[in-house]
Parts: C-alpha cells; structure tokens; sequence
C-alpha cells in the first residue's frame, strides 16, 4: 500500500483563493494523493476577549481581523470544491469545533482529520465518526489515555482511521521527532499510523516513511518568508516534489523483507566464486 502523501495548505494561502489554487497546482504536480485545510468558526473557537486583543497583521490591529483574514467561507470552498474535482485530486480539512464539521459535511469529501488541539473534544470526534468517513487522527500534546480514548470512539462507531506521529512544534527541532513512536503507536493501538511533520527540510520524513507509515502530512507553501504562523515549518514547492519523489523511492527500496538473490546478482557470486569451484 503506497504512502497516501497530505498537502497541508491549512492558512498558509492567507485568505487568496488564487494562492489557494496555485498550491492545489503544486501538490498535483508533486504527486501528492491529498490537499488539506482548517476550517474554524471565530466566535465557538476563541473567546472575544480573545478577538479583541490586540493583534497587527495585513487585515487589521486585532486578533479578530487577522483570523478572519485567513478563514475561507462558503464561496471559498465552493471554488475549492469545484477546482480539485476538475483538477482529480482529493480535499478535505481539519474542523475544530461543531459548526465547521457541519459546514464541512455539505462537501461529502472522502476523508476527515482530526488536529491534535482537538484530539481531547470528545463531542466533535463523536459526530466526525459518526460520518463513517476514513479520518486522519494527529496525536500531538496528548497522552496515551487521550489517544485511547480518541480511538475508542471511533472504533465503537465502526469509523475507519489512521493515528498520525505529531510534535506540536512549529518547526520540530530534530532531537524532539522521536520517530520511535511510529512503531510504538502501531503495537500498542493496533492501527495504521501516519506521520505529520512540522520540521524544517525532509530528513525527518523520508526517516518516517522507511519506518513503515501510511500516510505523510507535511504544510505547504508558496514561500516559507510570507506571513504566517506555520510558513516558517513549511515545504515550498521545490522541496515538495523531491519529498514525493524520494517517499516514492524509499517505499520500492524497503522490499518485502525476504531474503533473495535476483539474477544480476547471481551472475556476479559466479564470477567472484568461480576460484573455489
């Protein structure tokens, strides 16, 4: 089973549609399977002293006006929808509260994604698994029993899902990837596992995908200097097509683990060996 390769463009188009679509762009022409966004709705996510607080960003001097920059509407996804149906690749995105799972349904998109600050609200992963929907679960800032408890509720409603490695560090600094945790999480929950990076460069993946993941998220963007909090842990374009190339390569390189001997190399024993004949 190949590696189902996440084009998490999330915020990181900064509420252009156009930047929207050349990202989409980007990610078919890398070979991703996926692109992904965040969906929120202000006023249930964040309190309005909150959205009141100060805040300069290129929409305004508070928090409000600088979420609300970056947060696409209906219209938005309208276009998203209707742009990756006619460009054949998939979309989904990240709700973090009630509202925007329920505007989220309207799309009918194959797969859902839990982020790991919402792994811990129990009432949104009930009605995500309720929608029967593959979902993409992120295990970042949890302890065991949170992740236990998320793959409780999706097993009792019969929801397929993956556990996704997640360090909630924007970027991950290397000593912390603990990509151990991979396998830890395969044995001790008996699940899929997938990895979602937020590291500068590609090491760290390319170390994931050899050990044995099913699906790889990483955030991308047009140029990591833009505005925005998740710009600077992101892959520009450049660096997203030789994540593929080499996730590609690596998962024929891995094998099927059974020692064999192909004819090229048979030829070459009979010529080393041909003295102890």
């Amino acid at each position: 089973m190949s590696i189902f390769i996440i084009a998490e463009i999330g915020i990181n188009h900064n509420g252009d549609i156009e930047i929207c679509k050349k990202l989409i762009d980007e990610a078919i022409s890398a070979g991703c399977n996926a692109v992904k966004f965040q969906k929120r709705d202000l006023e249930s996510v964040y309190t309005r002293e909150f959205l009141e607080s100060s805040r300069e960003s290129p929409w305004g001097k508070t928090q409000y006006e600088q979420k609300k920059g970056l947060e696409f509407g209906e219209e938005e996804y309208q276009e998203i929808d209707r742009y990756c149906k006619e460009k054949g690749i998939e979309w989904f995105a990240s709700a973090w509260d009630l509202k925007s799972q329920e505007f989220l349904r309207k799309f009918d998109c194959n797969y859902n994604k839990v982020a790991s600050a919402m792994i811990v609200y129990k009432d949104l992963l009930t009605m995500i698994a309720k929608e029967g929907r593959h979902t993409f679960i992120s295990t970042g800032m949890t302890t065991y029993d949170d992740i236990q408890s998320a793959v409780d509720i999706f097993t009792k409603e019969g929801c397929s899902f993956e556990l996704m490695h997640t360090v909630s560090t924007y970027p991950l600094k290397v000593e912390n990837a603990n990509l151990n945790m991979i396998n830890t999480l395969k044995e001790k929950y008996k699940c899929n596992v997938g990895y979602s990076g937020h590291e500068s460069g590609l090491a760290i993946s390319y170390a994931a995908a050899a050990l044995g993941i099913t699906s790889l998220e990483r955030h991308v963007t047009i140029d990591r200097s833009m505005y925005g909090s998740d710009q600077s842990a992101s892959i520009e374009p450049a660096g997203l097509r030789q994540l593929v190339g080499a996730v590609r390569k690596i998962e024929k390189a891995m094998g099927d683990g059974i020692k064999k001997n192909i004819k090229e190399e048979e030829d070459i024993a009979q010529n080393l060996r041909q003295h102890l004949s």
